[in-house]
């Protein structure tokens, strides 16, 4: 079966745009009766307004994965519905006032319930400071602040699973010339409607005391706390083995109706040396709970983590950016660059990168059994052209079953094997 989430208009607006313009040879237009100036090139359409220093930059990604799997247990259930889905379908208007406002927005076609990814008003108006009102990501996990075009592998790490989605707020970051932080507070996601999920207060700083332009030393250290209310909705981690073809979870903790406040702590590691680059997080989560008639419920404790690394094989590493123009992703690593000689439409072979990583979650504690998952994968990508991305993952995952997954996938512990590609195209 095939599962492709409505979104025609916007597919055929991403496939006329899919093969980038050449460097050299943009597209400009005539200036209009306001000087203005419409532009394609391999950033995508830009609309320039010279004499009021207003830039209109019209970006877009789409995500397409197919693959399959296979469990252990002859009887294990069926692994996808659907062995091929649009992932992700966005359109991401950018607007530029001068040099100190910046407003963003980011709609997923594919999405039925969280559509809403940015959405937010930035102003930089004093030195290296960004205060930044709106939907944007909450400050936690170096893996998550990067873009979904630029992580390794198909789907981020296991841990990723304590990472909450981008929520309402306030930020306000700095930076100097090897250190950024940033703090906020944040409600629910915009598209569930601000409110409903308690308030959050959630930072994170970073340190590279290694910052040259081929090596990079970065360590970080981020929190959120949330406190919530009877009347918020229920709360639960849980997550797929690294493939969004899944639709349903091997570990997960189930609804915990009665969580009174979310602790989560991450710390960060990542050196880039030329085309190598190795990265490790470790997040923990605690949850207290509201006591019943005999008085407080126990916490709850879980954890989670991941270490990988890439290897470039002919090209430049991956780059390292301090600041973004808007919102809470201070101090990430970029894609890959595919030179102007490398790319297949001047002849050239394209740039191969190879990775590998292993991810665990752990939803076990105190007696409560959500269960504990391990994950190792390959993956290999291939850059053809600087707009153009195809990947490969194998991940090899092997899984103790929570109480809340047993109707699913049984009690006993098993392994799955998953091979899943994907054909991403972003400007």
């Amino acid at each position: 079966m095939i599962r492709v989430r409505p979104a025609p208009a916007f597919l055929a607006a991403t496939l006329a745009c899919a093969a980038p313009a050449r460097a050299g040879d943009a597209i400009e237009g005539m200036a209009g009766p306001y000087g203005e100036r419409l532009r394609y090139d391999e950033k995508g359409l830009s609309l320039t307004f010279p004499e009021s220093d207003v830039t209109l930059q019209i970006g877009g990604r789409l995500h397409l994965d197919a693959g399959g799997a296979r469990f252990s247990r002859p009887e294990g259930p069926e692994a996808f519905p659907d062995n091929f889905v649009v992932r992700r379908s966005w359109i991401e208007p950018t607007l530029t006032i001068g040099r100190d406002w910046v407003i963003a927005f980011q709609y997923d076609f594919s999405d039925p319930v969280l559509p809403i990814n940015d959405a937010f008003v930035a102003w930089k108006g004093l030195p290296d400071t960004i205060v930044t009102l709106g939907n944007m990501k909450v400050p936690l996990s170096l893996e998550w602040l990067q873009s979904n075009n630029d992580t390794l592998f198909v789907e981020r790490s296991l841990a990723n699973a304590f990472v909450p989605d981008r929520r309402f707020g306030f930020a306000i970051g700095q930076h100097g010339q090897a250190w950024t932080a940033v703090a906020g507070v944040f409600g629910n996601a915009a598209s569930n409607g601000i409110t409903g999920d308690g308030i959050a207060a959630a930072g994170r700083a970073t340190w590279a005391p290694i910052l040259e332009e081929r090596e990079t030393l970065h360590v970080g250290l981020a929190g959120i706390y949330r406190r919530r209310s009877r009347g918020d909705g229920d709360f639960s981690f849980s997550t797929t083995p690294e493939a969004a073809l899944f639709t349903r979870s091997f570990v997960n903790t189930g609804d915990l109706p009665d969580a009174a406040s979310v602790s989560r702590i991450g710390a960060e590691f990542a050196y880039r040396n030329g085309p190598f680059l190795v990265q490790a997080e470790y997040i923990r989560a605690e949850i207290e709970r509201f006591g019943g008639p005999g008085g407080g419920a126990p916490g709850l404790g879980f954890q989670g983590g991941y270490v990988e690394a890439a290897w470039v094989l002919n090209g430049e590493g991956r780059g390292y950016a301090l600041t973004p123009k808007g919102g809470t992703t201070y101090a990430t690593f970029k894609g890959v660059t595919v030179a102007e000689g490398q790319r297949v439409s001047r002849g050239g072979i394209g740039v191969f990168e190879l990775a590998a990583r292993y991810s665990t979650i752990d939803l076990d504690a105190r007696g409560f059994r959500g269960g504990l998952e391990r994950d190792a994968t390959l993956g290999l990508s291939w850059y053809p052209e600087p707009n153009l991305r195809l990947i490969a993952n194998y991940i090899h995952g092997r899984v103790r079953p929570g109480e809340a997954s047993a109707d699913t996938v049984g009690r006993a512990p098993f392994s799955v094997d998953t091979v899943v590609g994907r054909l991403q195209i972003y400007w």
